[in-house]
């Protein structure tokens, strides 16, 4: 799957893209005439997730769509959290977001922007002078947009690994493209962003994620997914042998660090979406960056997808690690959050979203007159 105009797809991160995917998804819902209200969008999500669970062999996952903060059409979990176990997948369901991270350290660094304690073209190299010597001239803002140009290092251990271990693994290359240039994800830089939120606030980045911007905003069910702590209602991680569900092979999330190292619930990630979007975590102006392209960075801002779905702006990112994936998308214009997670790694749940969030455009359309329209 990849995003329209983009060069190669995410493979830590989320493509809202798969457009026949998605139409097919759509498809098995009722025509959008036929409802408006909000017990029938919640009957047609079921009916996306159940075609979309039964055809993907996806053991659990939770699903939150709310409208204006307020509204909640569809908040739930589906199957199993935990199969071994037998024990169901619901809303509180903790899964690993990954990628979706990365909308948050994007939101820290945005923050210091706010607070003038740096600025978007700042070299990164003024806050983090060890860097390797051709990374320490790119401004902050290339980091942001994955148009550094620093070259990627594995992630995804079945072992703890400093990401200063990381990073000078990646420093022993040269550099993919001159920085700006072009546009590469790479997990590398927001492990780069990281120790940039360090360096600047002063603070270890999970300690600054909680007291300046997760607890601030009630935004408690996220929290990084320590591979050693106890949290409650997590998820176990699954793939697929042919049909057969297995356990996913272990990996080290903590070692994603800022690039994909936090945890949350379906609910927590559309409760971000709107604190986001509203002011709540950054200023307007500082989200007004986040989502929109800049230069070789098309259809990708500050840490978020930017995509158009049926005229409807809409912003939002996922994730991948073993056993899991994540994707979370908002309407800006729509005050709409639609946000899947999953306990399958092997199985993209955007196009999944894009169709739920179809089915909440079309149940707020007027109906057909009748003389004319869909049938």
């Amino acid at each position: 799957m990849r995003l329209p105009n983009l060069p190669a797809p995410f493979r830590a991160g989320w493509t809202f893209a798969a457009a026949g995917l998605a139409a097919m998804l759509w498809s098995c819902a009722p025509s959008p005439h036929h409802a408006g209200k909000d017990g029938d969008v919640a009957a047609r999500v079921d009916s996306l997730v159940a075609t979309y669970q039964r055809r993907n062999y996806v053991p659990g996952m939770s699903v939150a769509v709310i409208r204006n903060g307020r509204d909640t059409l569809a908040y739930r979990g589906y199957g199993l959290a935990d199969v071994e176990n037998g024990v169901p997948a619901t809303p509180e369901t903790v899964y690993p977001i990954a990628s979706n991270t990365k909308q948050f350290t994007a939101a820290a660094v945005m923050r210091l922007v706010d607070e003038k304690r740096l600025a978007l073209d700042d070299p990164v190299g003024r806050y983090l002078p060890k860097l390797p010597a051709a990374w320490r001239r790119i401004p902050v803002r290339q980091f942001l947009n994955h148009t550094s140009g620093i070259p990627d290092s594995p992630i995804l251990l079945p072992y703890e690994v400093a990401p200063d271990s990381v990073l000078e693994r990646a420093g022993t290359k040269p550099l993919d493209f001159a920085p700006g240039t072009r546009w590469k994800y790479s997990n590398t830089g927001y492990l780069v962003l990281g120790r940039l939120i360090e360096a600047v606030s002063g603070e270890p980045y999970a300690q600054y994620l909680e007291t300046k911007i997760l607890a601030p905003n009630g935004l408690t069910e996220t929290r990084p997914c320590d591979a050693d702590a106890l949290i409650r209602h997590r998820a176990a991680g699954y793939e697929l042998d042919d049909t057969t569900v297995v356990n996913a092979a272990y990996v080290h999330v903590g070692t994603s660090f800022s690039a994909g190292g936090l945890c949350s619930t379906a609910g927590g990630l559309a409760r971000w979406n709107r604190a986001l979007a509203t002011g709540r975590v950054v200023s307007p102006a500082a989200w007004a960056r986040m989502t929109t392209p800049e230069g070789a960075a098309t259809g990708y801002g500050y840490g978020l997808i930017v995509m158009s779905l049926d005229g409807h702006r809409l912003v939002g990112h996922g994730g991948e690690i073993a056993g899991f994936r994540s994707s979370s998308a908002y309407l800006p214009s729509d005050s709409l959050s639609a946000t899947v997670l999953t306990n399958l790694g092997s199985e993209d749940p955007g196009p999944l979203t894009l169709g739920i969030a179809r089915a909440v455009l079309g149940a707020s359309r007027p109906p057909a007159s009748p003389g004319g329209g869909r049938r």
